[in-house]
């Protein structure tokens, strides 16, 4: 039984990104070229492509059209607890960094927060979830929870496009160097997260707790991270 259309032409797309017929960066043929191409509804063709980009192959930019996407991000994980952020890892791949603030409030410490960052019963934190993007090309939710008191500038700071580990150190003058503990969970990304994500409601996704520590190894921060599974990798 042969494949769906929109199967074959995902396929045959995939094929050519792998082969280097499509290239890093090159725009894919438009929509409609692509119905021509094939020969087939419009409803096919954009299926293909949608889970090509939820696939990570492909990225669709705003007014411009659909693009071949950057290889996936690559960082090395457990060989080690020290912290390299982001924008740093961003950097030594080649690619633009982006961050685009989604929210900032400030909540209740829940009790396993309050044990790891040592705080009172009734103690606040400060609660920021960001986009953050390679080449505009969204790769993970970013949550971070840190204690609100000595944090209370970050609450109103410049968080668009920049590295929020320098910003704490600017602001605050603590910043996360090494982590007491980290795991990571492999789940389905629920509709709010595909929203912000770009994806397909239950794609993949990899969900990566962190608990930071300060350059003096004291507790800093509680990071909650949702990585794209088809966009980002972690070498073990």
């Amino acid at each position: 039984m042969p494949a769906p259309l929109y199967q074959q032409i995902y396929e045959e797309i995939q094929s050519a990104i792998q082969n280097g017929e499509y290239v890093e960066d090159q725009m894919l043929p438009t929509e409609k070229e692509l119905i021509e191409k094939y020969g087939v509804s419009r409803i096919t063709v954009r299926r293909a492509i949608e889970d090509l980009c939820a696939d990570g192959y492909l990225i669709k930019r705003q007014g411009k059209g659909t693009f071949v996407a950057p290889p996936h991000m690559n960082r090395a994980f457990l060989q080690s607890n020290m912290v390299q952020s982001f924008t740093d890892l961003c950097i030594s791949a080649g690619v633009r960094p982006g961050a685009h603030v989604i929210s900032r409030e400030i909540v209740p410490a829940r009790e396993q927060e309050r044990e790891f960052l040592d705080l009172p019963e009734g103690s606040l934190l400060l609660y920021i979830k960001r986009l953050r993007l390679a080449d505009d090309m969204p790769i993970f939710e970013e949550n971070l929870f840190l204690p609100y008191q000595g944090s209370e500038e970050l609450f109103s700071a410049n968080l668009e496009d920049v590295s929020i580990f320098a910003t704490m150190k600017d602001l605050i003058g603590r910043y996360p160097n090494s982590t007491y503990r980290r795991t990571v969970e492999a789940i389905n990304a629920n509709v709010r997260q595909a929203s912000n994500l770009s994806i397909q409601p239950r794609s993949a996704l990899l969900y990566l707790h962190v608990l930071f520590l300060d350059q003096d190894k004291k507790p800093l921060c509680i990071g909650k991270q949702y990585y794209v599974g088809s966009r980002y990798q972690f070498d073990l």
